[in-house]
């Protein structure tokens, strides 16, 4: 939050525009439609893309009402602008979006995911910190990350690794409880093959 804060800060001290990259963090990934909305600062221009279209390829970019002035039809231009399709899907996600059980849900799966990596955690001192929004979720496991995440691939598990060090689980935002306590199981079962593995060697 001071981060961002800052950022919003020195754009209004120097008339720049601050600009949030909402492609994977928008569309509800972190519990809310946008992440900007968790910290309170407003950006002045958004780009969303991703979870927009829930599959169908689309990319929009969102702008307040005061950057947009002076864009008049016409003045930007795409190949595939508006696309019925896309758009149709957009519209659709977003229904899906505005209902509030479903971000709820985000927010009871997100709990249960981290609570479980938690508890591994307690077991397998390899992951030194477990943190995310929504789902949106990292393990620090430090350079055994690459091996871990070959080691959950052989149990079913698709994950890959953020900056090389952390574990990075982004399920699908209709995530269910049992969806949940299957990745868990799996995520134990990740952990303890590579600490027999580790100890053998």
């Amino acid at each position: 939050r001071e981060f961002l804060q800052a950022a919003r800060d020195l754009c209004d001290e120097h008339g720049a525009i601050l600009i949030f990259d909402e492609v994977q963090t928008g569309i509800g990934r972190t519990g809310s439609l946008f992440a900007y909305q968790h910290f309170g600062i407003t950006p002045d221009i958004m780009t969303l893309a991703k979870g927009l279209g829930g599959g169908v390829p689309i990319g929009a970019t969102l702008s307040t009402e005061r950057i947009f002035t002076g864009w008049q039809r016409g003045s930007h231009g795409a190949t595939f602008g508006g696309n019925s399709l896309a758009c149709r899907a957009a519209l659709t996600v977003l229904d899906l979006i505005a209902n509030d059980d479903f971000l709820r849900n985000v927010h009871a799966q997100s709990e249960r995911l981290i609570a479980g990596l938690r508890d591994i955690a307690t077991r397998h001192p390899v992951i030194t910190s477990v943190n995310g929004i929504g789902l949106m979720i990292g393990a620090d496991c430090g350079q055994a990350a690459p091996e871990l995440s070959a080691e959950a691939l052989k149990h079913g598990l698709l994950l890959n690794t953020a900056g090389g060090t952390k574990l990075r689980l982004v399920p699908p935002l209709t995530f269910t409880d049992a969806d949940s306590d299957e990745a868990i199981a799996r995520l134990n079962r990740t952990f303890d093959a590579w600490a027999a593995s580790k100890a053998a060697s």
